[in-house]
């Protein structure tokens, strides 16, 4: 008699959306292995992407596997095995030196021959596409979005995300306060300390309501969005928001690195 693990997987992630519940798929494959008559022995279960090896939960029931607790594993799609090269050639694998003797989809036809493992490689080939399509489609989005001047990203401490327009608008309740913070630090007046104890007299507080850390205020500080532009990959962009704040040539001499100088100059012109 074969006895079979039930592996259910689901992550977070944007491309995952659509897929069952793990509380969905398990009781689809109970269902399903009571139907065929299948002896589960063990259920497994993780909320974790297949992108890269490494699955905890995963490599745990290909271990038991290997000691010979069972011979079988019972998933809803082969994309819930593996999603990369090496976990797929893993089981692969396994059905090759009889390890693993059935693998059993409700959505999906295998059998233990050479054309029912060359047809699962290619179940395993076309969910690592789907995955490896999926990316670039979204870093090439992204660099559109660059191109146009908008970030990917949570809007800084001044500004919110507009879901509707996926832009970054000024914040009505704090743009103005971050603007005076950042007009005071332009003087060259103010030491981080007597920044941080202005912040928090207007109401500008982290999330406990705290002062906001000084690493957190130098980010903010140094943050090119205010004037303009922003960071991506290590690289300043100018963007399309309304900047809070602009500078005199002699205040960007005693404030801000060359690199900065530059940008902020560049946006002046503009």
């Amino acid at each position: 008699m074969t006895n079979y693990f039930i592996y259910c997987r689901k992550s977070s992630e944007d491309e995952e959306r659509q897929v069952l519940s793990i509380e969905a798929q398990l009781t689809e494959l109970r269902d399903f292995a009571k139907q065929n008559s299948l002896f589960v022995v063990k259920e497994f279960y993780e909320s974790k992407t297949a992108k890269e090896p490494g699955r905890e939960v995963f490599n745990e029931m290909l271990g038991e596997i290997e000691k010979g607790t069972a011979q079988g594993i019972l998933a809803w799609n082969p994309d819930r095995l593996a999603r990369n090269s090496i976990d797929g050639g893993k089981v692969i694998y396994l059905v090759d030196i009889g390890k693993i003797v059935a693998l059993k989809f409700p959505t999906f036809w295998f059998e233990a021959t050479p054309q029912g493992k060359f047809m699962l490689s290619v179940a395993f080939g076309q969910a690592k596409y789907y995955t490896d399509n999926l990316r670039e489609n979204i870093l090439r989005g992204i660099r559109q979005k660059i191109r146009r001047g908008e970030l990917s990203a949570k809007a800084p401490l001044g500004y919110f995300n507009e879901p509707r327009l996926r832009t970054i608008e000024p914040d009505k309740k704090t743009f103005r306060k971050v603007k005076e913070i950042l007009e005071l630090f332009a003087t060259g007046e103010y030491t981080l300390t007597a920044i941080q104890r202005k912040m928090f007299s207007l109401g500008l507080v982290g999330n406990s309501g705290a002062p906001i850390h000084l690493s957190s205020i130098s980010h903010i500080l140094d943050n090119p969005f205010y004037y303009g532009h922003f960071r991506y990959r290590g690289e300043v962009h100018l963007g399309s928001h309304k900047p809070m704040i602009t500078f005199s040539f002699k205040i960007l001499k005693t404030i801000f690195p060359p690199f900065q100088r530059v940008c902020i100059a560049s946006r002046m012109r503009t």
